[in-house]
């Protein structure tokens, strides 16, 4: 799971747990202006990953790690699909961030209000 947050004019993703090892990752920060949106997507996970590079794949358990998919980078940190999060960035490492949460609902507020005011 991945706690998301805002600090200042950046987007804080903070992975939690042993995810940290299985994601190979610990924290992101994505400036603002870099965030495209983000939505709830419970059925994200049915999607083609692409080829992991570095990360961690067990269908239906866990997904975490990079994923390279169309010529893009997707980061991914997810166990249960419903409590996913998809954020699209622009101009970053990554193209998108999915990412399991605790309140999926929230967490979309939290960005959406972020990025109108950046």
């Amino acid at each position: 799971m991945a706690n998301v947050s805002i600090d200042g004019d950046n987007l804080i993703v903070e992975i939690e747990g042993l995810d940290k090892l299985w994601a190979l990752k610990s924290r992101l920060v994505i400036p603002l202006a870099n965030v495209r949106g983000a939505t709830a997507d419970p059925g994200i996970s049915r999607e083609a990953k692409g080829l992991r590079a570095p990360g961690t794949h067990f269908p239906g358990v866990i997904t975490a790690g990079t994923f390279h998919i169309d010529g893009e980078r997707v980061f991914w940190d997810v166990h249960d699909a419903t409590k996913a999060v998809v954020i699209e960035l622009a101009d970053e490492r990554y193209a998108r961030l999915v990412v399991e949460v605790s309140d999926p609902r929230a967490t979309v507020a939290l960005i959406e209000r972020a990025t109108a005011v950046s």
